[in-house]
């Protein structure tokens, strides 16, 4: 996942291509407000709902139970990449309850203009991972010092997962898809599938998304 870069040149994914997006906002004002940013560029195409987008765009003050719930159903509902238009992470418990729930971007609403709610688009449609310098610190923070926390009985070492299995949750996290982590590792699609299947089963975990929480809890990726 990559730091916030502000003054990289905005592009889109691919020659003439449009890349869809659905936007949600609990607060109407907060939705009609990124609508209107969205809408005035030639690279967006706005749709309604996940099933229809490349791209959803969360925008709230906060991640509450609610926002959990709705970037839960867009990951396991649909085939759309989520990206996150915050206004504050209380804690990075929040940060990471975010990422575990398949978010692969994020954006401060305070730096929420409209070349970078562009860049944040095109980056999560193109696979990319992108976080702001100081909440990656605060995550990897928040993940050491669970780390440094008491073991329960359940507690796993990193030789739980290999080399190999690390990195494949790895860019899973980062919003990567079978295809997209084949081409990263230059494994086939089948074998990514037989890691991934492995580690689920291995470990007793419900899904990739679960795993991917799983592994960050336990400081293995």
């Amino acid at each position: 996942m990559t730091q916030t870069q502000h003054n990289r040149p905005v592009t889109s994914s691919g020659a003439g291509e449009r890349v869809t997006v659905a936007v949600y906002a609990p607060d109407p004002i907060l939705h009609v407000g990124v609508v209107h940013q969205l809408r005035q560029r030639p690279e967006i195409e706005l749709v309604d709902v996940a099933d229809n987008a490349q791209v959803s765009l969360v925008a709230v003050d906060s991640v509450d139970d609610e926002t959990a719930a709705l970037l839960y159903r867009l990951r396991h509902d649909s085939s759309t990449r989520t990206g996150l238009v915050v206004g504050t992470f209380e804690s990075g418990d929040a940060l990471q309850r975010a990422i575990e729930c398949g978010v692969t971007a994020v954006l401060r609403r305070s730096e929420a203009d409209q070349d970078r709610l562009l860049r944040l688009v095109l980056a999560i449609a193109n696979g990319e991972g992108v976080l702001p310098g100081d909440l990656l610190a605060k995550l990897l923070d928040h993940v050491g010092s669970l780390q440094r926390s008491p073991l329960d009985p359940h507690a796993v070492s990193l030789s739980t997962l290999t080399a190999r299995e690390a990195d494949m949750l790895r860019l899973v996290s980062e919003g990567l898809d079978t295809a997209e982590i084949a081409r990263k590792t230059s494994y086939s699609e089948r074998t990514v599938k037989n890691v991934l299947s492995e580690i689920i089963t291995r470990l007793h975990l419900r899904n990739r998304t679960h795993a991917v929480g799983y592994a960050l809890r336990n400081g293995l990726i």
